[in-house]
């Protein structure tokens, strides 16, 4: 297991993901907000403005570097270039966190632009307990793992999936992150409990949280299909799960994720400072 006795952690406060048209407000006025988030794939290059904002943003946050190519969950080895461009971003960044997806997006030497799912299987569990190993080493420090939004369920998955996740974090020493829309998601095209599921999540794994918005269609049957979009606010149902995972867990370092359609900064304040209500509720 790795020593993470001496590794930066997050506030216990909101945060938003960073976008560079939000750079010169971020550095004059951050409001409700604690601490920003980055997609790593953005900040593996050796300069440029990204670098030097980048830089200039963690002399004053806390930072997490949210990974979105690893392909923990695929079928091939991982790539080592990938993993020596995410050593070397975290050696210099020295980031407060660093996550990726419980999903896959390679096949041969093809890249897909998309985070698939995966059954939930003893096999599937070993590999992605083996590329969470080596991620792990080669950063040297703890990764968090985020639960998907799914569409569809594999008729080969033999375990659920907080029990697929409690048993990688058992095995590997790794984190969670808790992505409550993706629950919420999942749930609704699934037709199962959103709050049993957070009833059931190993929650003192989980170092961050997340809150994104999604987009609403049907299938072809009629019945609700949610799409996990990150381009809209919020909705309340998802708040509502939040307040209840909040009220079980305690205070979690939680997220703002808005990454298409992105709105005016305050609009991300807004949403970040009722993050932060929730968070630290005032006793009347």
């Amino acid at each position: 297991m790795l020593d993470q006795s001496h590794q930066p952690r997050l506030p216990l406060a909101a945060g938003i993901g960073f976008k560079s048209q939000h750079f010169a407000q971020i550095m004059e006025d951050a409001g409700p907000i604690s601490w920003l988030e980055v997609h790593a794939e953005n900040y593996m290059g050796a300069g440029g403005r990204p670098i030097a904002q980048l830089k200039a943003l963690a002399e004053r946050f806390p930072i997490s570097v949210h990974g979105v190519g690893l392909s923990i969950g695929g079928d091939a080895p991982l790539d080592r270039d990938h993993l020596a461009r995410l050593r070397q971003l975290c050696d210099w960044l020295k980031p407060a966190s660093f996550s990726e997806h419980l999903a896959w997006s390679t096949h041969d030497t093809g890249f897909l632009n998309d985070l698939l799912p995966l059954p939930y299987t003893e096999a599937t569990l070993a590999r992605v307990c083996a590329h969470i190993d080596q991620t792990q080493e080669a950063l040297g420090r703890q990764m968090l793992l985020e639960n998907p939004s799914t569409y569809l369920a594999f008729a080969e998955t033999t375990m659920s999936e907080v029990d697929f996740l409690s048993e990688i974090a058992t095995r590997t020493g790794c984190g969670l992150l808790l992505d409550v829309n993706n629950v919420f998601v999942s749930a609704t095209n699934q037709n199962w409990d959103a709050r049993a599921y957070i009833d059931a999540f190993p929650l003192h794994h989980v170092g961050e949280i997340h809150l994104g918005g999604h987009d609403e269609d049907e299938d072809d049957h009629g019945a609700p299909l949610l799409i996990d979009s990150h381009g809209s606010a919020v909705v309340d149902p998802v708040w509502s799960l939040y307040a209840h995972t909040i009220h079980r867990a305690g205070p979690k370092p939680s997220l703002i994720e808005w990454d298409t359609d992105v709105p005016p900064l305050d609009v991300l304040k807004s949403e970040a400072a009722r993050a932060a209500d929730l968070l630290h509720p005032v006793e009347v």
